[in-house]
């Protein structure tokens, strides 16, 4: 059955995985991004809890120490407000920047800080009420709320042994001051962050774990789609097939149309035929300019047979320059001796050619 078209048995290619972060399709958990946020408030409050504890106790002492002396009018209240909505302002915003940071950095180290610009655009389905309907009773949505249970569970079952003890804590049956009452509440206050905090790490371990095994299945792919994605990427074998074809039929025909320009061709004396030139004003060495086995062979000898070009055989330099030999480089330097005599004799054979061509006295 795992065989059939449409059963989604591949793992995603990296172009679909590519595709899916663009549209911002990748393992979200919000409990990591809880985490992240949660920990940057306790770290803002470690560097500046004292002073806004400060800023709090110095409210409250211009507050209640002239709240004898202090008429209850709107003159009088209007500023103390102001004053109250500073110190507010004062003692809020570094949390506020804080959790904004950790919910950047949450949501940064899930999406690899890579964009997602394709998931800006408009999608009706999301706003549509009978999907979202659905979605509600779906089974993807019952996990986020049994999540969300078990979340609940373990920060009461963590949390309840020490709220018991706090409660019986013996500040609560007799007078202290006001410094161990701070002291008491930002005790209470760590200890219970603590215990939250480590099930919020579980839980979001866990969570993102889940996120991360759904996203991949999701992600399958079928074996049509995989082979489809393939033929896209590398192109159709097809036309790739007919495109190397017709490069290859230029490139001959080009190679061809130098056949002219040569001075001899080297044969096997069938099989092979290797066009050779050299211009001793512009060339270091003598150059392929054609070569072709079998019907390509055939058809270099026959143009150079119409051009009155001389036709050598010689079976192990054929073999030679055909395997080493590049069209349009150089021979190897293992052959200039023999092709060096060919050219000589050829030079001798048909001189009158040669110095016409070479523009030389003769």
């Amino acid at each position: 059955m795992s065989e059939q078209q449409g059963d989604k048995t591949e793992q995603a290619t990296p172009k679909r995985l590519e595709e899916a972060l663009k549209k911002g399709q990748f393992a979200r958990s919000s409990e990591v991004q809880t985490v992240f946020v949660l920990f940057a408030a306790i770290i803002a409050l470690m560097f500046t809890g004292q002073e806004i504890w400060q800023h709090m106790g110095r409210l409250m002492y211009g507050t209640l120490a002239h709240l004898h002396d202090t008429a209850v009018t709107f003159d009088n209240i209007v500023p103390l407000m102001i004053g109250v909505f500073k110190v507010a302002g004062a003692c809020v915003w570094p949390i506020l920047i804080a959790t904004a940071v950790g919910g950047l950095l949450g949501a940064g180290a899930q999406s690899r800080f890579r964009t997602s610009p394709d998931a800006l655009e408009v999608n009706w389905d999301r706003i549509n009420p009978l999907n979202g309907f659905k979605n509600i009773f779906s089974i993807r949505s019952a996990v986020p709320t049994g999540i969300a249970v078990v979340k609940l569970i373990v920060i009461l079952g963590l949390s309840y042994n020490v709220i018991a003890m706090i409660l019986r804590d013996p500040i609560f049956f007799s007078s202290v001051d006001i410094v161990r009452i701070g002291t008491f509440m930002a005790d209470s206050s760590f200890k219970i962050t603590m215990r939250i905090s480590f099930a919020l790490v579980v839980l979001a371990a866990v969570d993102y774990g889940y996120q991360l095994w759904r996203t991949s299945q999701d992600m399958m792919m079928t074996k049509e789609e995989v082979k489809e994605e393939s033929k896209n990427q590398e192109g159709d074998p097809k036309m790739k097939a007919r495109m190397k074809s017709r490069r290859r039929s230029i490139s001959q025909r080009k190679m061809l149309a130098d056949v002219p320009k040569a001075d001899v061709i080297i044969t096997n004396p069938t099989h092979l035929a290797i066009a050779l030139r050299y211009d001793r004003k512009s060339m270091g060495a003598p150059r392929i300019i054609a070569k072709g086995a079998r019907l390509n062979a055939l058809r270099i000898r026959e143009i150079a047979k119409q051009h009155q070009i001389p036709i050598i055989e010689n079976k192990p330099l054929a073999r030679m320059m055909f395997k080493y030999g590049k069209v349009g480089g150089e021979i190897p330097a293992q052959l200039y001796v023999a092709v060096a005599e060919i050219l000589a004799y050829v030079y001798r054979t048909n001189a009158y050619r040669y110095y016409r061509e070479q523009n030389l006295p003769t």
